[in-house]
């Protein structure tokens, strides 16, 4: 009889534990069917002597083309540490000042105008301001693309300070933590899911105004190559490189996701 009682009440008294349901490739793959079926169809009743729309059988050609010619790993690899240093700057400046303004009531009054004013403000309008203060330049599409991808990192975290329980660091304050370490065992982990999203939001406005800042100003890069295929006519090659840049970008953002997932691993299920 009591075997038959701890059998019974064994579902009730164990603490079943969620696990996080683990996202594999299958949901985007599916989504990509629609984007593969057109180009399949395209393939099928284009014409490679199409002046506007050749088939993506030349696309191809066109890519080896490119990396025969050596322009095309220059400037992906222009194109991908611009956004790498971008948007790692854009992260670094907008955890610290998400903190800062978010800690503070004063500083969130003062500058939220501010704030708001420039988030607001088109990243395209900024890129001849900053051709205007810093030149055709490496350090001019950094600093336009870090400041596009800071406002979701910056605006994230600073939420996340607004919710912060001040009771945490009355706790540090007891155990007489060093600010360092204050900020490493209770802020940051506090924060850092509002961080790991501002991120994964301004990862494709990073990958946005890095192609454009490259097209318009023909600076090294994909989208100066882009640029330059379009200019001489050679749409099949305009074609490849759209079609190579949006496989990139999704091979980032799919980068920046399972950073964000690993990080993030911990965390109970919404």
């Amino acid at each position: 009889m009591t075997r038959s009682l701890a059998t019974t009440n064994a579902p009730t008294t164990r603490v079943e534990r969620k696990r996080r349901p683990k996202r594999g490739l299958t949901a985007p793959l599916r989504g990509l069917t629609p984007l593969v079926l057109g180009i399949a169809l395209w393939q099928i009743f284009g014409t490679e002597d199409s002046p506007y729309f050749p088939r993506p059988s030349t696309w191809v050609t066109q890519i080896i083309s490119f990396y025969d010619s050596g322009l095309l790993v220059p400037a992906l690899g222009a194109t991908m540490r611009s956004l790498l240093l971008s948007l790692l700057i854009a992260t670094i400046i907008g955890a610290i000042l998400g903190i800062l303004v978010g800690a503070s009531h004063f500083l969130d009054r003062a500058l939220n105008p501010t704030l708001e004013f420039f988030r607001a403000t088109p990243s395209s309008a900024m890129v001849p301001i900053g051709v205007l203060l810093l030149g055709y330049t490496l350090t001019m599409k950094i600093s336009i693309t870090a400041l596009a991808a800071l406002w979701p990192i910056l605006l994230n975290t600073r939420a996340a300070m607004r919710e912060f329980n001040p009771t945490l660091l009355d706790v540090a304050a007891v155990f007489k933590m060093s600010w360092f370490r204050k900020v490493r065992t209770i802020i940051m982990p506090s924060v850092s899911s509002a961080i790991l999203l501002g991120i994964r939001v301004g990862a494709p406005v990073a990958i946005i105004v890095t192609v454009l800042i490259e097209i318009l100003t023909g600076v090294t890069g994909m989208g100066a190559l882009l640029a330059q295929s379009q200019q001489q006519y050679n749409n099949a090659g305009t074609f490849a490189l759209l079609v190579l840049i949006g496989i990139v970008a999704l091979i980032f953002n799919f980068f920046i996701s399972a950073i964000e997932s690993f990080f993030t691993r911990h965390l109970p299920p919404a």
